[in-house]
């Protein structure tokens, strides 16, 4: 199959490409390179299943077609894309060096129980004219060894099988991963992306801030400036108007309390200040109108930003399950893992209708975009009816709580 395929995905990229001369490898170009990178993310799945690689795509993306000058500008970006040129060197040592190297594995065996089939009669039909390995095939004799060394090499590639097959993948993702250049073309990318996120995401918290400020305690505020000024006028000639009106005065002024305190926990909540994630995350979880089973396990803090990202996350899928997925059960699931360098990892399932899709509705995009910020990913697992399961991964590092406020007894 790798011979085959790839040999054949190799002459059709050389002969299309060749066509372009003509103008018509301007059109089989980019089918054959998409079959080229179909194969190649089909080894690299395998790589990641049997080998336990992660192989990146290096592919730089590529503009719709829509016409005849989009034609030319994708076979332009094709050629000028190094990985194309990657894919194709790995198709000729995919059909050659691959090839025999996977081929070894199931070799190595069929010839060791080719020894027992000496031994279970075939030495009859080839001796004096056969040899097994170093073995001359004469008798049962040395069709008895001829077993035992079949034991041997079946012994061996129990041993040695899987070493040559994590080397086959070595070879891939060697050829097919992204070159430096290319991670650090993609990582200046991510970046200008997640700048210009961190930027909307700013943007927009501050026009919340400023809706907020001027729809609910400025106009309390203003409401109660104006009372006071009616008071003013009142006290001496309605008494009793007057008071009515410094109750309602003074509801104003509490409610306007209210709303600058809930302004304040929305833009950094005290107990994520001063008890960090874990406990704010337990919180968040009382404060649902559905019951939240909460597992938090997370010793010491996160950077500021990182807990501030994560616990509006948690936050938001919250309330996303109580209100939307009509769940009568959420579980909450916070821990951090020293897996791939430290990551935070937060799961929230809940029993609800399911049907939650990332690409519909601001929530979910607004939840990835910020942790993109900080390189995090956000996946969700949620089919009709039910389950759904939103799991969120954040690369960070624990840090001593130095400045940070002494947690309250």
């Amino acid at each position: 199959m790798s011979l085959g395929f790839s040999l054949a995905l190799f002459i059709l990229s050389v002969v299309s490409i060749a066509l372009s001369v003509l103008g018509v490898g301007l059109f089989t170009t980019p089918a054959v390179t998409h079959l080229v990178r179909v194969h190649a993310d089909q080894r690299r799945r395998l790589a990641r299943t049997w080998a336990g690689f992660d192989v990146p795509r290096p592919y730089r993306p590529l503009p719709p077609v829509a016409g005849m000058g989009s034609v030319v500008d994708r076979w332009s970006r094709l050629m000028r894309d190094p990985a194309t040129w990657r894919d194709l060197a790995w198709l000729l040592t995919d059909a050659v060096l691959g090839f025999v190297w996977a081929l070894f594995p199931p070799a190595l065996i069929a010839y060791g129980v080719e020894g027992f089939v000496i031994m279970a009669g075939l030495w009859k039909a080839v001796q004096h004219d056969y040899w097994y390995a170093f073995i001359p095939v004469e008798g049962f004799g040395t069709a008895t060894l001829c077993a035992c060394l079949g034991a041997v090499l079946i012994t061996i590639s129990l041993y040695v099988n899987p070493s040559f097959v994590r080397g086959h993948f070595v070879i891939v993702k060697a050829m097919i991963s992204p070159s430096r250049g290319a991670q650090l073309e993609q990582r200046v990318e991510h970046l200008y992306e997640t700048r210009h996120d961190a930027v909307d995401s700013s943007a927009a918290e501050l026009r919340r801030i400023e809706r907020d400020l001027h729809d609910g305690a400025q106009a309390r505020l203003v409401s109660m400036g104006m009372s006071l000024g009616t008071i003013e006028a009142l006290v001496e000639k309605d008494p009793a108007q007057a008071k009515k009106l410094i109750a309602q005065a003074r509801q104003n002024s509490a409610d306007a309390l209210t709303e600058l305190r809930d302004l304040v926990r929305g833009i950094h909540p005290p107990v994520l200040a001063e008890r960090g994630l874990g406990d704010a995350a337990r919180a968040l979880a009382l404060r649902m109108p559905v019951p939240v089973e909460t597992d938090v396990e997370l010793d010491g803090r996160f950077a500021e930003p990182v807990e501030s990202a994560a616990y509006f996350a948690v936050s938001e899928i919250l309330t996303n399950a109580a209100k939307h997925a009509r769940a009568k059960r959420v579980w909450l699931d916070v821990h951090y893992s020293e897996d791939a360098g430290g990551m935070l990892r937060i799961a929230v399932t809940d029993d609800g209708r399911g049907g939650a899709d990332i690409t519909k509705g601001t929530g979910m995009e607004g939840i990835e975009r910020r942790l993109r910020q900080f390189d995090g990913i956000l996946a969700v697992s949620s089919p009709p009816g039910g389950p759904t399961m939103v799991t969120m991964e954040i690369p960070c590092a624990p840090e001593s709580g130095a400045g940070r406020p002494e947690p309250r007894p």
